[in-house]
């Protein structure tokens, strides 16, 4: 009976363009997994060394310089077992994206992606050339193919692996979450797998980078199509595959993690953002303004989730028309959190202001300028106690708000990091449902009653907006599915509701891209997903 093969799935949460620390984290894990798990073979996500994306990192004239030490490192640590690892390669001028094989103090195997994705968040036909060939390795006697992660998407390169002979295909990912993705993936490789009578090892990165999140879920599939083997989400992992490989690879089946709801994938999802995007960019400490709403409130949960409520600082910033209501709901959310809250009334800095302009605006009606320097002077306060203490400023927006530009500029948008950017106000109370049913820290009356800014008497986001149902339909056909005017109407909605959506959509264009970037949860986020021109004559409807 031949020896069986012992891979393990190196699912790490990496920084990008830390090639040393990423380097000694490879290390680590490798010998970690060999002392653990007798590790035959160590799988690595795509470009571990430099992390993903490294945009335009890649065009520095010291990568290869960075590289080749890394690369060295990891060869002369002569490890028992081999390591798989991506990393960009320069050959003759040509940069491509690879995976390699490091085993006996060498780098033995290089294979050079073949299908690079350049839609949605991906760019990498700006930086990288295209491989043409199967690369197939002989390790500890199993035939072997290496694909990097688009490769697994596109027709081809597992048609040729399972051709020539392969019998397990080791295919190393930065494929960024996005609600649903998970079960998109497993279809994909169920269907590659059983398609090809090929195994198929899948190990994924992990961790937030900017507006990206990567949520691992690295799998093993037998040749038939059966996931055997399937890693925890959102978290770093090492995990093992036992093949027992004859005429096919055949993985040892380990019980499967529970399944996820919509809502606690999207809420790991966001704390996941918060956390590695705080941490990673050095902050200490974070700062957000707390309103008694339900954007704000679920905004102060995840951050208190992600960093401790020794990381948040809460301010509640009233004016004249903030209800006794919305303040009693702030501190008992801050209160259940158990951050520190402060109180800072905006009235008396109102008051100057408005005696300074009183003879610009005289015989001028009160307008939406009286009602954005509210949320001007909040602000100015949080950026205050940001650059005081070092705080990073959580925005609270949601996409339904960014969307028709329910926001204002250098006011409540003025921040570093939008956690509910790519979130939909209907989604966001499901959130914080979600998040009340693991203790109850959202009070019930913040989610029953109706949303509003408080910067006018009796004021109602619905005043202004169509009901969040409606808004949030036409907004997900318009942005997410890029449907025209006349498709939506065609759905059932309102002509006069879907041309005003529309049209605020594309005005506000300018607003968005003065945003604070934002973790992204679905297929189209405000942000690499979607570039439209602020400047431009298309015409509504088309």
């Amino acid at each position: 009976m031949p020896t069986p093969l012992r891979v393990v799935m190196a699912q790490l949460n990496l920084l990008v363009g830390d090639i040393p620390g990423n380097t000694d984290k490879i290390l680590e894990a490798a010998q970690r997994s060999i002392e653990e798990h007798q590790a035959d073979v160590v799988v690595f996500p795509e470009l571990s060394l430099t992390g993903y994306p490294p945009e335009d990192l890649l065009l520095r004239p010291s990568l290869s310089i960075r590289v080749e030490k890394a690369l060295s490192k990891l060869a002369d640590a002569r490890l028992t077992a081999a390591l798989v690892v991506g990393y960009p390669l320069w050959d003759q001028g040509v940069l491509y994206n690879v995976a390699a094989i490091i085993d006996d103090g060498q780098v033995s195997t290089v294979y050079r992606k073949q299908h690079l994705p350049n839609y949605q968040v991906f760019d990498e036909k700006r930086y990288f050339s295209e491989g043409h060939e199967t690369v197939i390795a002989d390790l500890r006697g199993v035939r072997v193919a290496l694909t990097v992660c688009e490769d697994i998407w596109r027709e081809g390169p597992v048609e040729a692996a399972a051709a020539e002979g392969a019998t397990l295909v080791l295919n190393i990912n930065a494929s960024p979450y996005a609600s649903g993705k998970l079960a998109t993936r497993q279809a994909l490789l169920e269907r590659r797998s059983r398609d090809n009578a090929i195994a198929i090892v899948y190990v994924n990165l992990v961790g937030g980078q900017d507006e990206l999140i990567f949520d691992g879920g690295s799998m093993a599939y037998d040749h038939s199509g059966t996931l055997a083997v399937q890693a925890p989400s959102f978290e770093e992992a090492l995990v093992p595959v036992t093949f027992n490989c004859e005429r096919h690879c055949q993985p040892v089946s380990h019980p499967l993690p529970a399944p996820m709801s919509e809502e606690e994938s999207v809420y790991r999802a966001l704390v996941l953002g918060v956390r590695d995007y705080v941490n990673k960019n050095g902050f200490k400490t974070t700062v957000l303004g707390l309103s008694g709403g339900i954007d704000s409130a679920l905004t102060l949960a995840i951050a208190v989730d992600a960093l401790g409520p020794e990381r948040v600082h809460a301010v509640m910033m009233p004016f004249r028309y903030t209800s006794s209501m919305s303040i009693e709901d702030a501190r008992a959310e801050a209160e259940a959190l158990g951050v520190r809250y402060d109180v800072f009334s905006i009235e008396p800095m109102y008051d100057a202001f408005m005696a300074t302009l009183a003879q610009p605006f005289a015989g001028l009606a009160p307008d939406t300028t009286e009602e954005n320097l509210q949320a001007r002077l909040r602000g100015v306060l949080l950026m205050s106690l940001s650059n005081k203490f070092r705080a990073l400023v959580l925005t609270t927006g949601n996409k339904s708000e960014m969307a028709v530009g329910y926001s204002t500029l250098y006011g409540d948008m003025a921040g570093g990091f939008d956690v509910l950017k790519d979130v939909p106000k209907t989604l966001v109370y499901r959130l914080s449902d979600y998040r009340n049913s693991l203790g109850p820290v959202i009070p019930q009356r913040v989610i029953d009653r109706p949303p509003s800014a408080e910067l006018a008497p009796d004021q109602k986001d619905q005043d202004s907006l169509p009901d969040y149902d409606t808004l949030d339909q036409i907004l997900n056909l318009y942005i997410e599915r890029d449907y025209s005017a006349d498709a939506i109407v065609a759905e059932g909605f309102e002509r006069k509701d879907v041309e005003r959506v529309i049209r605020l959509v594309d005005i506000n264009e300018y607003k968005r891209r003065q945003a604070p970037i934002g973790v992204r949860i679905s297929e189209r986020g405000f942000g690499k997903d979607r570039r439209y021109p602020i400047t431009n004559g298309w015409r509504l409807g088309e």
